[in-house]
């Protein structure tokens, strides 16, 4: 008796139990894109790339182009393209390193930083939307564990 039914899931199985068989990555990419889906330019008052780019930005002063490459997981040429675009909305802007001339360093603007937090407001209400299911205690967790993964990421990514 075959207790599988046609497209390979545990018949009588629970919703949580047919979740946990896709795996980790699975369930993960089904999130991002979901989130990706709702972050509409209309919301944030940006794109999503672009957003998150000025979010590091801010929170990391004096970053390199370089340095939001590894840190977005971005391609060079895709983070070209983004400066090009905050720039153009003059919400951020890039110098020489005095350093290192070969460089740029990326700043953010006053009116890049007034979007940004326009912007921040409405990722939180789609946080609160998207996360309703968690306790406070659960986000605090799953937002250190999946920052945990990122940063091992990044480390990798430098050897």
């Amino acid at each position: 008796m075959d207790v599988n039914d046609s497209a390979g899931r545990a018949q009588g199985a629970s919703p949580d139990e047919r979740r946990s068989h896709r795996g980790l990555v699975s369930l993960v990419t089904q999130l991002s894109k979901a989130l990706h889906r709702r972050s509409t330019d209309e919301l944030l008052g940006m794109r999503l790339k672009p957003y998150m780019a000025l979010g590091y930005i801010r929170d990391h002063p004096g970053t390199t182009q370089q340095e939001l490459e590894n840190a977005l997981f971005m391609d060079a040429n895709t983070v070209v393209l983004i400066l090009n675009e905050l720039e153009a909305a003059q919400f951020s802007v890039r110098r020489r390193d005095p350093q290192d001339r070969r460089r740029h360093i990326v700043e953010l603007t006053a009116a890049g930083r007034r979007a940004l937090e326009r912007a921040d407001k409405a990722r939180e209400s789609l946080e609160d939307e998207i996360l309703a299911p968690l306790s406070p205690e659960e986000r605090k967790t799953l937002s250190k564990l999946v920052e945990r993964v990122l940063d091992g990421m990044l480390q990798e990514s430098k050897v």
